[in-house]
């Protein structure tokens, strides 16, 4: 082998070397990681979402009369997308209260489903999935009405909803459960 393929050749491995380790090394250190630490609520919503007119209508901290409660957060990275969801059950007459206000303010309306079944509907738009479930599931059951108060288009022409945000809340009645969501890509 001729010095100049070997150095070619070494040249290549550490090039390729490099790179793996390299991605590795950002992809274990810089993706963000969902936060479902409840204890952590009052922060995200007071601290890192105050000023931010798509979460106003979450509470400003979780109700003392709440049940099962969990949290979804994932910060936005780079130019990705985030997300915030907080899923709690409350007394039925408070529930039947609040499903009555965001019917009443919702720009869009859906039973059960996630985002993409929304979308593709006519007239539909982006909402969320199911990130606080039990499971993992990421369409919301049938019995989930999904109110989105906004949506905001932020794409451009050919790619409609390319960017953009929306947010409201799923409530399932007979659960006696609310869900605050938030989404932005």
């Amino acid at each position: 082998m001729k010095r100049s393929q070997f150095l070619l050749a070494l040249a290549s491995f550490s090039i390729v070397g490099g790179s793996f380790f390299m991605r590795r090394s950002f992809s274990s250190t810089s993706e963000p990681k969902i936060i479902t630490d409840t204890s952590r609520y009052k922060e995200i919503r007071n601290q890192l979402w105050s000023n931010n007119d798509q979460v106003k209508h979450f509470p400003n901290e979780i109700p003392t009369d709440a049940k099962g409660v969990h949290i979804a957060y994932s910060p936005e990275f780079l130019q990705g997308s985030s997300f915030f969801q907080i899923r709690l059950k409350q007394p039925p007459n408070k529930i039947e209260k609040l499903l009555s206000q965001y019917r009443n303010s919702a720009k869009h309306k859906y039973k059960g489903g996630n985002t993409n079944d929304h979308i593709n509907q006519p007239n539909g738009v982006p909402t969320t999935f199911f990130y606080t479930s039990d499971s993992h599931a990421e369409s919301f059951p049938a019995t989930y009405e999904i109110l989105v108060l906004n949506a905001d288009n932020k794409g451009r022409p050919g790619f409609k909803w390319n960017h953009g945000d929306s947010y409201g809340v799923a409530i399932n009645s007979s659960a006696s459960e609310i869900i605050y969501w938030y989404e932005k890509w």
